[in-house]
């Protein structure tokens, strides 16, 4: 089989990988045993390196089926393509070079669904720093078909064709590579996701760690990405400034971020590997950076991602594959200027929720109302993966795995009407409804006579004075009805306490995400 363009174009850049010198036969660094293939319809590419101008043979054994395929070396790389290989094992998978008489034989190999897992230190965030560390911990070994792989700390300022470091080969979960309390352990997010994923279709599931905290989505991109966001592309240095917080808690804040160093790195690398999708829960470096971009940035990095994991894959990842994230939860309290409520809108490309027109095939995990300020690991860090994890899950149930009457979105506004005396806010679905109780600041009403509400000085507050079955009506501020221009929906870092905002689905599992709304006249 031919070799696809993007692998041609990758081995250009052989001077600068870290794996062993060319002509070395071996595999690329994420392959090894236990590890998960892409099961079918999708095939997995294998590949690795070895002698110029030799054969490499690649044999697929297991109970029930016994595949061959045949590839050269090209330029110190070989590459192949297998069949279609339906879910379960365990498989043996054999590479052979003849020239040297080399073979390497990888066991305990699963086909089942691949999920890249990235983004910054609430990814990052450990299973061992969980509220209920010790029970999850112990339920580990009860999922030997979930398995974990996670790529080492690493950046470049050339694009790589290796991973220049592996943390955690392919494993079997255990408590010992799940826990930790350093945020270098294997996610929490990553793992719950896989596990809730697997209780659903009962077939192995492949996670791949690659994120690190404290860093903003301009690392993460390629350089054409930022080009099509007007972000510079080169290798410029991109300062990171969070608020104070201790800084292992959101990695090297030191650091002054470079452009597309974690992409060349720890996203590069990975472009051959056959996935099913990807989640990401990242934002929080970016609320004080290149803030109003991020509604370009974050659509375009997955574009960028999903056209390269594609073509790297001989076509294998679907180039609309599913994408998953989680619009962040709090950090600061009273505070209107620490970027994260213009962030939480910006993660949507400014629609409020996922999919939409231009964030097609992804899912969104709303977390606004998980805050916690008893967090050791400090607010900004919240506790409770779980319920983030069981949303994210839900909306691959329903956006990748096609499940119908599935829900997996917060009620969502369709219309704000003015009314004498009130404002009906009408959703989209049924929702479960508290009324104000005055400890909280959830809606907002704008009154501009010129319409313009960019100002928070032109922002009131207003409160649910009653409810029906799929609507809220608000009370209308001190201001001439003609000025009343727009509504909006938990607007400040903090407005709601732990799992109590005012507006859920019916089921009261999925909160209302924040929005803001234009009011239309009778």
């Amino acid at each position: 089989m031919s070799i696809p363009l993007v692998f041609l174009v990758l081995s250009a850049f052989n001077s600068v990988f870290s794996a062993a010198p060319r002509e070395v036969f071996q595999l690329s660094s994420y392959y090894g045993d236990h590890m998960v293939l892409q099961k079918a319809p999708a095939k997995a590419v294998v590949w690795g390196f070895g002698q110029t101008g030799a054969k490499v043979v690649v044999s697929l054994s297991g109970s029930h089926k016994v595949s061959t395929h045949f590839t050269p070396v090209i330029n110190g790389i070989w590459y192949t393509t297998l069949n279609p290989v339906e879910a379960g094992g365990p498989y043996n998978l054999t590479v052979s070079q003849k020239t040297t008489n080399s073979s390497i034989t990888l066991t305990d190999v699963l086909f089942g669904d691949i999920w890249l897992c990235t983004g910054q230190s609430n990814m990052a965030f450990t299973v061992g720093q969980l509220i209920n560390a010790t029970e999850e911990l112990a339920m580990a070994s009860e999922f030997p078909n979930v398995r974990i792989f996670q790529a080492a700390l690493e950046k470049s300022d050339e694009e790589l064709i290796d991973l220049a470091g592996v943390e955690v080969p392919w494993s079997r979960p255990t408590a010992e590579l799940l826990g930790g309390k350093n945020f270098g352990h294997f996610s929490a997010v990553c793992w719950l996701f896989g596990r809730y994923l697997y209780e659903t279709l009962n077939y192995p599931i492949g996670l791949v760690e690659t994120c690190w905290g404290g860093t903003p989505v301009e690392a993460w991109s390629s350089p054409r990405a930022l080009h099509n966001c007007g972000l510079k592309s080169s290798m410029t240095s991109v300062p990171y400034s969070p608020p104070p917080m201790q800084s292992y808690l959101l990695g090297n804040i030191s650091a002054k971020w470079m452009s597309s160093v974690l992409w060349n790195a720890m996203i590069h690398p990975l472009l051959n590997m056959t996935i099913t999708g990807a989640i990401w829960y990242q934002g929080e470096a970016n609320a004080n950076y290149n803030r109003d971009k991020y509604n370009c940035s974050f659509p375009a990095m997955i574009d960028d991602w999903r056209m390269a994991f594609h073509e790297g894959s001989d076509c294998q990842t679907a180039l609309d594959f599913p994408f998953g994230f989680v619009q962040l939860s709090t950090y600061l309290k009273n505070n209107h200027h620490d970027g994260f409520r213009e962030i939480r809108w910006h993660q949507t490309a400014d629609y409020g929720f996922a999919p939409n027109p231009r964030m097609k095939n992804t899912f969104m995990a709303a977390a606004i109302d998980l805050p916690d300020e008893k967090s050791p690991w400090g607010w900004i860090h919240p506790e409770d993966k779980q319920d983030v994890a069981f949303r994210l899950v839900l909306g691959a149930r329903a956006v990748a795995y096609g499940e119908k009457n599935v829900s997996f979105q917060g009620p969502f506004p369709t219309q704000a009407i003015l009314n004498q005396s009130s404002i009906s806010i009408v959703f989209n679905q049924d929702i479960n409804a508290t009324l104000d109780k005055n400890d909280g600041r959830f809606f907002e009403i704008c009154c501009s006579e010129d319409k313009q509400c960019e100002s928070d000085d032109k922002w009131g507050p207003a409160f649910i004075i009653n409810q029906g079955l799929n609507d809220v009506l608000v009370s209308t501020p001190v201001c001439p009805s003609a000025s009343i221009a727009a509504v909006r929906y938990l607007w400040t870092d903090w407005p709601c306490k732990f799992k109590a905002c005012p507006i859920y689905s019916s089921n009261g599992l999925l909160p209302a995400p924040p929005f803001i709304l234009d009011i239309s006249k009778p």
